[in-house]
């Protein structure tokens, strides 16, 4: 037995690079092939000419709330499922509505690898908590569970002292769920005198995991790490015990962009987490997920090779209403593009005496006060809105993701 999943997370990152990119290229002719929504959406693409991480940057994006109206006019999954997939064994659906596919297949969501990480092993009895119902958080669990092995307590949410009594009866090794889930059951346990001890083990995600719950869950020598994934790619990055940011998973490929463009931002910077995936069933490229995070230099002291994110750093919709009109980061990167002496841009809107008030913070080469009128009269063209332009030097303004920092009170 060893603490990797398979030799995927070892390979020398110049050897995996170029194994990625010819993935990435070989998932484009595959979904043109055999995906009716693939074909329209890259239809201007040969795959053939994808052989850089250039490259594959120069592929169009498409955004998760893309979804619902593709699939609005070619119900269920909008033409994006392959013509060879596997048999169709689930439809779930979220806040959309976006409905998305399960297979049987075994690990459909790829969730084993991160769940290794996490110290699970076969023979373990593992308590899974995430929902079994629209979402496919509990059904992605459980399937990578039993390719792993394990066996499955499908606790599923909800009833918390029936949970916290099975625990322990059954005394599982492992809890799958939300952090704070985790720590009702095992207070729910406390309160009901309950011994709960076997859990040594944990694996979370689907929300925020604060410092507090993990001091609490440290205190009662609890062993938990968290996962990053979402319900259309699966499993895209996981923490592992050296607990130094999240390495992506081995069966995606993922960019940081700036937010509302599908343009690279250099390792460190923070952006929108965009993936692609190697699942032939269920295509999903240059996918922009909403969320945001940024690339940690170096290697992880844990011996996978792989790139690591900072893990989940919030959202990348930052659209709005300013006077009456929508700004949008996509308005932001095109003022960029329109000034060659603009490197970045920052909104800041806030209400003085009743009234909305628009910063528009710029990141510049000089600072020549002709510059502060062209970008002025940009800002006009662009946003369709009056704003004061502040100059500012390189370097100098967050390195937060934020494009549009709505401080008005809501």
């Amino acid at each position: 037995m060893t603490d990797f999943y398979n030799n995927l997370e070892t390979r020398e990152p110049g050897q995996r690079q170029i194994e990625q990119i010819q993935a990435v290229a070989a998932q484009v002719a595959h979904a043109k092939a055999t995906c009716p929504g693939w074909a329209g959406i890259l239809h201007a693409v040969v795959a053939s000419d994808i052989t850089s991480t250039q490259a594959i940057a120069k592929l169009p994006i498409t955004r998760k709330s893309s979804l619902i109206e593709l699939q609005k006019n070619n119900m269920p999954f909008g033409g994006l499922v392959s013509s060879e997939a596997a048999p169709l064994a689930y439809v779930f659906s979220s806040p959309g509505p976006i409905n998305e596919p399960g297979f049987e297949v075994p690990d459909h969501w790829h969730f084993a690898r991160a769940l290794y990480a996490g110290g699970l092993r076969k023979g373990d009895l593992v308590h899974n908590t995430f929902s079994y119902h629209f979402t496919p958080a509990g059904a992605m669990f459980d399937s990578a569970l039993k390719a792993l092995g394990c066996t499955v307590v499908a606790a599923g949410v909800g009833n918390s002292e029936m949970q916290a009594q099975s625990i322990a009866a059954l005394k599982p090794k492992a809890y799958v769920g939300t952090p704070s889930f985790l720590k009702i059951l095992l207070e729910k346990a406390d309160s009901l005198n309950l011994n709960v001890s076997s859990l040594t083990h944990a694996v979370v995600g689907g929300e925020p995991f604060f410092p507090a719950q993990q001091d609490f869950f440290k205190a009662r020598g609890l062993n938990v790490l968290q996962g990053y994934a979402t319900a259309d790619l699966g499993s895209i990055a996981y923490e592992t015990p050296a607990r130094q940011g999240m390495v992506i998973d081995e069966d995606v490929y993922v960019e940081i962009v700036r937010p509302g463009t599908g343009d690279l931002v250099a390792d460190g910077e923070v952006g929108e987490v965009v993936v692609t995936n190697f699942n032939k069933h269920y295509p999903l490229i240059r996918f922009a997920t909403g969320d945001m995070s940024a690339i940690l230099v170096g290697q992880s002291p844990c011996g996978r090779t792989n790139r690591r994110i900072k893990g989940w750093m919030g959202r990348a919709d930052q659209a709005a209403k300013v006077r009456g009109m929508f700004v949008r980061p996509e308005q932001v990167a095109d003022l960029v593009a329109k000034h060659e002496a603009l490197v970045k841009v920052r909104l800041q809107v806030k209400q003085i005496n009743g009234q909305d008030s628009l910063q528009v913070l710029c990141e510049v080469k000089n600072t020549l006060s002709e510059t502060t009128q062209l970008i002025t009269e940009g800002v006009r063209s662009v946003l369709h809105l009056r704003g004061e332009v502040v100059l500012h030097a390189i370097g100098s303004l967050p390195n937060d993701g934020i494009v549009i920092d709505d401080q008005r009170e809501r």
